[in-house]
Parts: structure tokens; C-alpha cells; sequence
């Protein structure tokens, strides 16, 4: 029938788990970030629907347009 060799799983592994892992820490580090009016809802929708696409946009371009929090004591 239709068996899968070593190089095929180690691609299917790079086409499907390591998508799978950046989207979801994307949306971990979009849930548990602050950011100014609607940018977290946007970039929610955007990571949510184009998953490894909005996922690199979000790492690329969204995590800069995060709140910065300053600690005063």
C-alpha cells in the first residue's frame, strides 16, 4: 500500500506539528498580553483564521505593538 519513509515524516513533521506549535504560542502570548484599543481582538482574528501565516505576522510585526509595562516600586 502506501508507506511513509524516514524524510517524509520529518517533512510532514515541519508541515503540520511546528505550524501547530507557533500558532498556538501565539495565541497564549496574545491572551496573556496587554495592547492599546483594538489591536488584541485584531490580531486574535488574524492569528485565529490564517494560523501559520498570522501566526509569523504576529511574531513578526505584532509582538512590537505590545504594551510595555513599567515596574515602579
Amino acid at each position: 500500500m502506501f508507506a511513509l519513509g524516514f524524510q517524509e515524516l520529518i517533512i510532514l513533521f515541519f508541515i503540520t506539528v511546528v505550524p501547530t506549535i507557533f500558532w498556538i504560542w501565539s495565541l497564549v502570548d496574545i491572551l496573556k498580553s496587554d495592547f492599546t484599543g483594538y489591536n488584541k481582538i485584531i490580531w486574535l482574528l488574524v492569528v485565529f483564521f490564517l494560523f501559520a501565516f498570522g501566526s509569523l505576522l504576529y511574531l513578526l510585526i505584532g509582538r512590537k505593538q505590545k504594551v510595555k509595562v513599567s515596574l515602579k516600586e
